[in-house]
């Protein structure tokens, strides 16, 4: 449920103990407080372990007893992710959990004592005090298929950069070796190319085999659709090859091995994207959402594995804030600065967005209408850029609006839900 600063500060009674702990890696600190922020006895400093979760516990128990309350609230900054561990058992425990700024942390250390100096104790104060203030928000911590789906989304987006990572270095090995390579393939991840590579011939010991011998080897993977004349090309272009010819042993090696992990990568994505999608499948609404022109299942997943269940926000404001995406204005008097978006949130789900804007407007007629009309509108026009922005908040209220009430996506009433829009379409229908 979204809460309002006012509701979290009466959320805090005389009845409430307020625990804030800060996160390290090996060793948290917790501090205790009530909501007036008198403190309540020592720091305690607890381990990352199942014995220091229960000393916590402990903890809390003989200070609840001790100050009579008969509430507690935990509050952590989410950095990185030892966060998790701790969030997740207290959860299990029944315990409210709630998270507050990293920023806000940052910025807020020099009120108590008037300098920037920073240690656990001191932050584990800070965060206490913020809960106070209800400068909190409760973490939307993923369940079930969602959390499946989290994980799933983060091995496939390893697995997508080990790729890159591996791709790259086999260009980088033919352009030393066999630069001319590509003049005959011209891309190498094709199935004839592979299996013409994994031969581990050099240009001038290409040319010890016949034709007749390269396309042997290529067809026990490729029955079709590349004959004598492909080989010819390859062996004209070994013909005039300037590759390296020093370190074969080695260079040799390197080529199998590279290509080895291309093909235990491209079999692992291919693994996960399976089980990606047999999750899906469960999610209410993604059926709705991939019917959007330009909206693919990767984006789908992605914005699932980002933001978990739907049911968990009651606007799409919400979701916009989560993505950074909301805007941010600095005026002072008759001066006005520059408008733009916060970037505070989760940096994926933005990057997600923005990336499937771009198809979107190329694709989607609606999308495409509106992004013109941004642009070229006669008051206030936007910039190409801002324009997109403007975009990926509209999609994430019709990801939202699609997924929740689960109904087909009606580009004709999108563009009506813009007055401007509809007016300027009336002009030209009556022209």
């Amino acid at each position: 449920m979204k809460y309002k600063q006012n509701q979290k500060i009466l959320q805090m009674t005389e009845e409430t103990l307020i625990i804030g702990i800060d996160i390290a890696k090996h060793k948290h600190v917790g501090r205790a407080q009530d909501f007036r922020g008198i403190q309540f006895g020592k720091p305690l400093t607890f381990e990352n372990s199942f014995e220091g979760f229960t000393s916590l516990l402990n903890w809390v128990s003989v200070l609840k007893i001790k100050q009579n309350k008969n509430s507690v609230i935990f509050g952590m900054e989410p950095t990185g992710h030892y966060w998790l561990p701790l969030a997740y058992w207290l959860k299990e425990m029944g315990m409210k959990v709630v998270v507050v700024n990293p920023a806000h942390v940052k910025k807020s250390k020099e009120l108590d004592d008037n300098s920037p100096t920073k240690n656990d104790i001191k932050d584990a104060r800070v965060i206490s005090r913020l809960i106070e203030e209800g400068r909190y928000s409760e973490p939307n911590l993923p369940k079930g298929i969602y959390s499946n789906l989290r994980e799933g989304m983060n091995l496939y987006d390893q697995l997508i950069t080990d790729l890159q990572t591996v791709q790259g270095r086999v260009h980088q090995w033919l352009d030393r070796f066999f630069p001319e390579y590509i003049k005959a393939f011209g891309k190498w991840e094709g199935k004839a190319s592979l299996q013409v590579l994994r031969m581990g011939l050099f240009p001038d010991e290409l040319l010890e085999h016949s034709e007749e011998e390269i396309l042997f080897e290529i067809r026990k993977e490729v029955k079709r659709g590349v004959g004598i004349k492909k080989v010819r090309q390859l062996l004209d272009a070994a013909r005039q090859s300037i590759g390296i010819k020093e370190g074969r042993s080695l260079a040799r090696l390197k080529l199998q091995t590279l290509l080895a992990q291309y093909s235990l990568i491209k079999e692992q994505l291919e693994m996960v994207w399976g089980e990606i999608e047999e999750i899906l499948k469960q999610i209410p609404g993604v059926e709705e959402m991939i019917s959007i022109k330009g909206v693919a299942k990767i984006t789908v997943a992605g914005f699932f594995a980002e933001i978990g269940d739907l049911q968990n926000y009651e606007s799409p404001e919400q979701i916009i804030k989560l993505a950074g995406l909301n805007l941010k204005l600095a005026t002072s008097g008759k001066w006005k600065g520059k408008t733009i978006i916060t970037k505070r949130g989760r940096p994926k789900l933005r990057s997600l967005l923005f990336k499937v804007v771009l198809p979107l407007i190329a694709q989607n007629h609606a999308f495409k209408a509106l992004h013109h009309y941004f642009t070229t509108r006669n008051v206030n026009p936007l910039k190409k850029k801002q324009s997109m922005i403007a975009l990926c908040c509209k999609l994430i209220r019709v990801l939202f609006t699609v997924g929740k009430k689960r109904i087909a996506f009606s580009p004709e009433k999108m563009l009506k839900d813009i007055p401007h829009f509809q007016e300027l379409e009336s002009v030209k229908k009556a022209a």
